[in-house]
């Protein structure tokens, strides 16, 4: 049985005919062609398919698709405005904070729900924002840079 999904997706209403077994990560990934949320573990555990919706964190290989119905889901793509990057994306291109890029979106979107909540976090909570968030290149240390700076723009007055 088929069932029609009807959510907005980077701030456009979607429609989207769904077994009820999909995932959030396939219907963005094959049938929206959206392909910043990235098939990883497909259990929830290396946080590359992480997506907001209604604003939070979460796993998209996880999360069935029908779950999203009537609700916002916002993908690294969203959170530009305006053609210009959001002040997390610029910040991760100025402190060159991603390295294959694999887990990039995953971690821009975890920080960003963190920023959103406090906009000037310390330290340790941009690493426990990004704790479910695995990457094998970087190290963590620029993409920490990247969020303190990102946090101090906002802090500033900046967009976000």
């Amino acid at each position: 049985m088929n069932y029609m999904l009807s959510f907005i997706v980077n701030g456009t209403a979607t429609d989207v005919v769904v077994t009820p077994t999909e995932t959030l990560l396939d219907v963005l990934r094959d049938r929206l062609s959206i392909t910043s949320p990235k098939r990883g573990c497909e259990t929830g555990d290396c946080g590359a398919c992480t997506v907001l919706v209604e604003g939070l964190a979460v796993r998209s290989c996880i999360t069935l698709a029908l779950t999203v119905q009537g609700k916002s889901v916002t993908t690294v793509e969203g959170l530009a405005r305006d053609g210009n990057l959001h002040p997390l994306q610029q910040a991760f291109h100025d402190h060159g904070a991603s390295q294959c890029g694999f887990c990039t979106p995953g971690m821009i979107v975890s920080l960003a729900e963190l920023l959103e909540k406090n906009p000037a976090p310390g330290r340790d909570e941009a690493r426990s924002a990004i704790a479910g968030n695995l990457c094998r290149c970087t190290g963590y240390v620029k993409i920490i840079d990247a969020a303190m700076a990102a946090g101090s723009i906002k802090e500033k007055g900046g967009p976000l």
